[in-house]
């Protein structure tokens, strides 16, 4: 019995590996996965921009500038000074923080009191921001024990004051459950549409399909209505979850935010019929739509800063409708942005989802003979 268990074992471990599909499926997708997410999955936070506002001017305040110029977490951008070049930089994502030194800093330290430094966070993506805040208190301690051994003192000589903008008390649920809305609507309206044109072919009914007086265009048409309406429906019932369950605020426009949503279903609907024209059946639908998802999540900046990402995997960013999708719905529960805002935003998923279905066109009328 045993012998004739591992024969048919090796019958189809053989079978599979003649196979030229099932090869790269098993080789390809993995290698190149895996060296997507070892540079793009990091928690490390290198090169985070800072702002630099000496209101000072001091030996003590120099030197304590020195030391985040030195550091490798961190990267100066921009020296200000005067309050109102604060907010665009923090608002732009210019500066993930401003250093703020108090006018009598080093008067307060060389006389043996403590002088005030505020650090301004961008509090939108809360993990981001406790790392840049946990460098910071790692580079303010070094400075005061150094400063307290060289004089002589027990206390502190800085006083380190927290101010997070947009999300006062760093709260993770406030930055993950707002791109949870994205993750989930992307999830089910690319697996409805990666499975639509496939599930023709397995039950053979497409060949009946094309007979019909409709036209190919049609008949895509007509296949991603249903994806778009479940993603719509999917997307408003989390949204409505996310503010009435989990309290997260919602500041923006609803209409901003629904926008949003119809131009990045109208990409990932153009993405899941690319891959339901290419599939033969449903199990190679899932595996098409489980292939994009994964790169797209991780690729999307929902647990990763993309800025950590290396250069190379940045730019495979600015394919992902998820990214843009991800900006919006954070930036309409969290900032309370409008139309004007999140243009730039809009038009990449809008441009995505016209090529991504064009090429689904395509992709259909070639498959069709």
């Amino acid at each position: 019995m045993l012998q004739h268990i591992l024969a048919l074992a090796l019958k189809e471990l053989l079978a599979l590996l003649r196979d030229k599909r099932s090869r790269f499926v098993l080789i390809g997708p993995p290698i190149a996965q895996l060296l997507v997410f070892g540079f793009a999955a990091t928690f490390d936070l290198q090169n985070a921009s800072i702002a630099i506002y000496d209101q000072d001017q001091g030996a003590a305040a120099r030197e304590l500038i020195a030391r985040f110029e030195g550091s490798r977490n961190f990267e100066v951008v921009a020296r200000i000074d005067h309050d109102a070049q604060v907010a665009p930089l923090i608002d732009d994502r210019q500066a993930l923080l401003v250093l703020r030194i108090d006018p009598r800093f080093s008067q307060e330290i060389l006389s043996g009191g403590s002088g005030s430094v505020q650090v301004i966070l961008d509090g939108r993506n809360s993990n981001t921001a406790m790392l840049a805040l946990n460098y910071t208190r790692g580079i303010v301690t070094d400075f005061n024990d150094t400063w307290a051994a060289r004089h002589g003192r027990s206390g502190p000589p800085a006083h380190l004051e927290i101010r997070p903008w947009y999300n006062a008390n760093l709260e993770s649920r406030w930055f993950v459950v707002p791109g949870i809305v994205g993750l989930l609507t992307l999830v089910v309206t690319l697996i409805v549409t990666a499975l639509s044109v496939a599930r023709e072919r397995e039950a053979g009914t497409f060949d009946q399909l094309l007979v019909t007086p409709l036209r190919p265009v049609e008949i895509l048409i007509g296949k991603s209505i249903p994806g778009l309406l479940i993603g719509l429906l999917q997307g408003s019932l989390i949204v409505a979850i996310a503010v009435h369950g989990f309290g997260i605020p919602l500041r923006g426009s609803v209409g901003a935010l629904y926008l949003g949503m119809a131009l990045f279903l109208l990409s990932a609907v153009g993405v899941g019929l690319m891959i339901s024209s290419l599939a033969v059946t449903q199990q190679q639908g899932l595996l098409g739509a489980f292939l994009f998802m994964v790169p797209a999540i991780i690729l999307s900046g929902f647990a990763t800063p993309i800025a950590n990402m290396p250069e190379a995997v940045q730019w495979l960013t600015y394919i992902n409708p998820l990214r843009y999708f991800l900006i919006v719905l954070r930036g309409v529960f969290l900032q309370g942005d409008s139309y004007a805002l999140l243009m730039d935003q809009y038009w990449p998923m809008a441009l995505i989802g016209l090529v991504s279905l064009i090429l689904a066109g395509w992709l259909f009328r070639h498959r069709m003979y």
